[in-house]
């Protein structure tokens, strides 16, 4: 007897759920026609990346910020509307966001 198995008899009434599609709310983000701006610094001797000169609404800007972090598996943060990726990862937030459809210009270095 397999763990699934176990888990039918001690929970006979359970209606497995259907995963929940995310992608719903990233294709609801709205497009912008000046460029985001993506550039590198360095803070207390650490890289980070930082994303700015989005123009849409905030709760946009940081369902873009929360799949930046997850899709890298990185640290970071939302402040006075800037993302801000720990680490150096300019080139593959370029390719994603032009993956996404928009414009982006890269700044410094």
């Amino acid at each position: 007897m397999d763990l699934q198995d176990q888990l039918k008899n001690l929970f006979p009434d359970h209606v497995k759920e259907e995963s929940i599609d995310r992608s719903e709310n990233t294709s609801k983000i709205w497009m912008q026609d000046d460029p985001i701006i993506c550039k590198y610094e360095k803070r207390k001797g650490k890289p980070i990346t930082i994303l700015e000169g989005y123009t849409g609404a905030t709760e946009d800007f940081k369902i873009l910020a929360k799949e930046i972090k997850t899709k890298l598996s990185v640290g970071g943060s939302f402040k006075d509307d800037k993302i801000i990726i720990q680490g150096d990862y300019r080139d593959t937030i370029m390719n994603m966001l032009k993956d996404k459809g928009f414009n982006v210009k890269r700044v410094g270095g």
